[in-house]
């Protein structure tokens, strides 16, 4: 899911330093806030509602450009590439592998989560999920940005061009071409990424009609369709709504440096993007799960061997799963608290488990996290004996778990079966 927290999804989600020294004429001194020939203030004669030719394109993105350096003191230095394409010609074009050992592996950590299901591919369901609702993306390192359009006729969305156009000067001023290798540090990381590009397109947005003149924000329709999975989405877009709060919090306290600084060193938690105090100093624990399987089972030739899901994942799971009721910032008690986790997916042949470690901050943490994973486990009919629980074979989750608890740590080990239980963890 690297590239999917990569791309500006289809949400609707004290003021900022003055770059350069401004000139009698309101314009700027030197190269800030002006690009490709186009001033941040100046008017342009475009019409957006029936597309954009190629010149009409060039203006709205030299001077959103302009403005852009404008606002955020920082200078793009290498040109920018934008196309627009329709919906079906984004679809022909989804990344994901479903016939990968990393898709098979990533299965698993999705249906710990309670997400995705073994009556499900994670590929599939994300390529359907970003085929109806991304807007557009931008390509680490290539200077590309690709608009998805819904009308008849390709239209640009002017929020989602500023959007992507932050991506684009981020690259070139910090680089955007590695990402982390698990889940809860991807997002943390672009809790900064797609903090810091909500932030600035929603600043951008409040200038247009009082102090810019702007182009419409042209949609071309509400929805772009597709099966979109509610609980996947959720997760992808858990940077793009509390990012911005972090990223705000972090200017606040030192201005633009602080945000060049966190590009610099990016949390690496989303426990720390939810709770900016956080920041730099509480960093996760470093679990790790023994490997105490038998000769019938194995770990995935996959580097990492773990995933370490994090507290917004975990808080997905229980919202989604009717567990808690959901809010707008990821955070609840059943998630608070959280310090570490490794999830570890393991195979033989066609048969899939895994092992799951969490470590959490007191035991009254850990305590909460249990009593609501326990019931997740009823909520999909599953019958108790001692620590171990079975969830009927109707379900997608038709499985064997295995819930154990010593003092902050909580460890859940799933199997096919009962017996698989000791075969996978013994």
């Amino acid at each position: 899911m690297k590239r999917a927290l990569a791309i500006c999804l289809l949400v609707v989600l004290a003021g900022c330093t003055v770059p350069g020294s401004l000139s009698d004429d309101g314009g700027v001194s030197g190269e800030l806030g002006t690009e490709d020939g186009y001033r941040y203030n100046e008017s342009i004669a475009v019409d957006p509602s029936d597309g954009l030719n190629d010149s009409e394109l060039d203006a709205v993105v030299g001077r959103s450009m302009a403005r852009l350096e404008y606002m955020r003191g920082l200078e793009f230095t290498d040109d920018v590439n934008v196309s627009i394409v329709s919906r079906a010609e984004y679809r022909d074009d989804q990344p994901f592998d479903h016939n990968s050992t990393h898709s098979l592996w990533n299965n698993q950590v999705w249906e710990g989560l309670f997400i995705v299901g073994e009556n499900r591919d994670v590929s599939d369901v994300m390529n359907s999920t970003l085929g109806g609702a991304v807007l557009g993306y931008y390509e680490p390192g290539t200077g590309n940005i690709v608009i998805v359009s819904d009308s008849q006729t390709p239209k640009i969305n002017r929020d989602t061009l500023v959007h992507e156009l932050v991506h684009a000067l981020q690259d070139q001023q910090f680089g955007l071409d590695e990402s982390p290798d698990t889940q809860d540090a991807q997002l943390a990381r672009n809790g900064v990424v797609e903090g810091e590009a909500n932030l600035l397109e929603d600043r951008y947005r409040s200038k247009c009609g009082n102090d810019w003149n702007c182009i419409e924000v042209v949609t071309g329709g509400t929805s772009g369709g597709g099966n979109i999975d509610r609980g996947l989405l959720d997760v992808i877009l858990y940077p793009y709504v509390v990012g911005p709060t972090f990223v705000a919090a972090k200017e606040d306290a030192g201005g633009w440096d602080a945000i060049d600084a966190l590009h610099e060193d990016y949390p690496t938690s989303t426990e720390q993007v939810s709770n900016p105090s956080l920041y730099p100093g509480e960093t996760p624990v470093n679990v790790t799960v023994a490997d105490r399987s038998n000769a019938d089972w194995e770990r995935f030739d996959h580097d990492p061997v773990a995933d370490t899901v994090g507290a917004a994942s975990i808080y997905v799971m229980f919202a989604d799963n009717g567990v808690i009721s959901g809010g707008d910032q990821y955070q609840h008690r059943a998630s608070e608290g959280w310090g570490g986790d490794a999830l570890v997916p393991y195979r033989n042949g066609d048969r899939y488990g895994y092992v799951w470690e969490t470590a959490w901050d007191t035991q009254a943490d850990a305590e909460q996290f249990l009593d609501a994973y326990r019931d997740l486990l009823k909520r999909h009919g599953a019958t108790r004996d001692g620590d171990v629980y079975t969830v009927p074979e109707s379900s997608p989750y038709g499985d064997a778990f295995r819930v154990t608890h010593e003092g902050t740590r909580v460890r859940i080990v799933n199997a096919p079966t009962v017996d698989a239980l000791d075969e996978i963890h013994g």
